[in-house]
């Protein structure tokens, strides 16, 4: 599986979109994730401007730690959802305001794709008939042709800034020229080459198939054919299936946007609160520890440090370091995801 790679963003905003074409049941996912009441019609574009919910990550951990530690208040990590009103063919130059929509989508980590595989005679559908595949490739081929007009405006200006022999630009120009052939194929930008991830010029322009996805199929299982589940794994994504009108799809949907973004969860517990951190997989205490205060990152001395499971099989801070369960780490220290971590710093 192919992993966006997370280039110094916030941690403490964690953002999806919530993409798809009107009606294949965006602002439903929207209120059964936040419960709150959003415009849900049976036309185009009842929903303008994005919807935002923020989401507690659902994590029994943090129900456990705060128990365990008698905290006044527990903070749990949350996930913002926006959700973005419904594009259509032509959205690129501005059909349906899809120049507002995709505009929305810039400010977000990944991207939630609401794909339509339930029949209903009595939902219209914008394509007059209901056919995933060809959905997304409409919503894809939107995203592309976006992101190509984003390069080629940067590739002009790149023209003129390399002549002057400039190594860095001449770079950039063959990074960009190489996104630009892909997307030429279809291909998004994200799948054109693993390699080419980290590189500046890429990350300043923020194309949007640069973004994580994840598909959602709205219906049942058996109205998801083999084909659909290929066509998603050629894309290097992945897939959930939620009949919208009768399940609660929150937490399976977190769980895999974490899996996408490659995100964990650390915790600091104490009689105050017991809070729950989000952080990139594979960084190391000081960044996990700026986290929670951007001084503690620079101020870092050493970590304690034990996972939640043998906390609460000790029973308590005291019992675990008694028991020679805490660990005093350094700065190279490369977080897990359940670790409950008390900071020491400068």
């Amino acid at each position: 599986m192919l992993f966006t790679k997370i280039h110094k963003l916030s941690m403490s905003k964690l953002s999806i979109g919530i993409v798809g074409l009107p009606n294949v049941g965006k602002s439903t996912l929207f209120h059964v994730l936040t419960r709150q009441l959003v415009t849900i019609a049976n036309y185009p574009f009842a929903t303008i401007d994005p919807n935002v919910g923020v989401v507690a990550v659902p994590d029994e951990r943090l129900d456990v730690l705060a128990e365990l530690s008698h905290s006044k208040k527990k903070v749990p990590a949350v996930v913002e959802f926006y959700d973005i009103a419904g594009l259509v063919k032509g959205a690129n130059q501005g059909e349906g305001l899809g120049n507002q929509f995709l505009a929305h989508i810039r400010d977000v980590r990944a991207i939630v794709q609401v794909v339509r595989v339930f029949e209903s005679s009595e939902i219209i559908h914008v394509e007059d008939a209901v056919n995933p595949l060809r959905d997304i490739e409409i919503i894809n081929t939107e995203l592309i042709l976006k992101d190509l007009d984003t390069l080629q405006k940067r590739m002009h200006k790149l023209e003129a800034e390399a002549r002057t022999g400039d190594k860095t630009k001449l770079k950039d120009k063959e990074v960009l020229k190489t996104i630009e052939e892909g997307l030429l194929r279809n291909v998004l930008a994200r799948n054109v080459d693993e390699a080419l991830l980290d590189e500046p010029v890429l990350l300043e322009l923020n194309l949007l198939t640069m973004k994580a996805q994840v598909y959602l199929f709205n219906g049942r299982k058996e109205d998801v054919t083999d084909d659909l589940i290929h066509a998603v794994s050629m894309l290097h994504a992945d897939y959930l299936i939620a009949d919208l009108a009768a399940s609660d799809a929150v937490p399976a949907l977190i769980k895999k946007t974490y899996e996408v973004l490659g995100l964990i969860s650390f915790f600091t517990t104490g009689e105050d609160e017991t809070r729950a951190w989000t952080i990139e997989r594979g960084i190391k205490a000081p960044q996990a520890a700026g986290v929670i205060h951007t001084d503690f990152e620079h101020k870092f001395i050493k970590a304690e440090v034990v996972a939640w499971d043998v906390l609460r099989d000790c029973g308590e801070w005291s019992a675990a370091k008694q028991k020679g369960k805490l660990r005093l780490e350094g700065k190279e220290y490369i977080v897990a995801d359940g670790d409950v971590m008390v900071i020491k710093h400068g």
